[in-house]
């Protein structure tokens, strides 16, 4: 049975390293205490609960955001089609700032010397398995990755997780599928709006045109849709009604 969480402040005392633990990331704090309550035994400290076995924390949605290196970044003022395509040979991470203090959090639990496993328990999908990749990638976690795969959110479905936790080998398709879309996103955001801004722009003055992977042909659609209703005409039509009489009975068709 799961016992209740007692709240401590925040400690920065590890635990014994002859007493090593995993640490449990979630996507968000509700998902960290849902897990906390359902394995039981956590004490909970201002950012993390924390176990014999375990420690829980958790994002707060995406902390990180993929850019291009300063030396091929091109600032505003050189968007022009001679600078064109923007394709690094790789992605550096940025902190988000409104965030950064969670991340700053989760590094220090990634760093502790009793920490020797992490559990990725951000959402079920490619975007949460971004998140978890890109927090171990930006904290250089040496630590032996496992995957909490949950379809549920019932203590019972959360232990039965943790029975059967996926494998780091497992689940390398679906990172990679993740990290692939946020890099397509970039690439075809970012060249796709400074080569409509710099086409908007070549008579004078900055005209941003933004693009996106997803925005622009969603704007694209409704956009059809709404000239197609702007040069609707509507039409004269007619409705056939008959009366029949057969075999003594009486029907109306219409």
């Amino acid at each position: 049975m799961a016992t209740k969480a007692t709240s401590k402040k925040s400690s920065s005392k590890s635990s014994a390293v002859d007493h090593p633990k995993a640490l449990i990331i979630a996507e968000k704090p509700s998902v960290a205490s849902d897990i906390a309550k359902a394995l039981g035994g956590f004490t909970k400290y201002e950012d993390y609960f924390e176990s014999d076995d375990f420690v829980i924390s958790s994002a707060v949605g995406h902390l990180l955001e993929i850019a291009a290196p300063e030396e091929f970044d091109v600032k505003r003022g050189k968007w022009s089609f001679a600078n064109l395509p923007v394709v690094p040979p790789y992605f550096d991470l940025r902190p988000i700032a409104k965030t950064e203090s969670r991340l700053k959090v989760l590094q220090k639990l990634i760093k502790r010397k009793d920490v020797t496993e992490l559990i990725n328990a951000c959402d079920a999908g490619r975007e949460g398995e971004l998140i978890f990749r890109l927090i171990a990638q930006h904290a250089k976690a040496p630590q032996a990755i496992k995957r909490l795969w949950l379809q549920s959110m019932t203590p019972a479905a959360i232990r039965e997780g943790f029975a059967s936790l996926r494998s780091d080998t497992d689940m390398q398709p679906l990172a990679d599928a993740a990290r692939c879309r946020s890099e397509a996103d970039w690439l075809v955001g970012i060249n796709g709006t400074r080569a409509m801004t710099a086409f908007n722009s070549k008579s004078g003055g900055f005209f941003l045109t933004t693009v996106g992977r997803v925005q622009t042909p969603t704007l694209s659609i409704v956009v059809e849709r709404e000239e197609l209703i702007r040069k609707f005409v509507s039409k004269d039509y007619w409705e056939v009604k008959a009366e029949f009489i057969a075999c003594s009975r009486e029907s109306t068709l219409e």
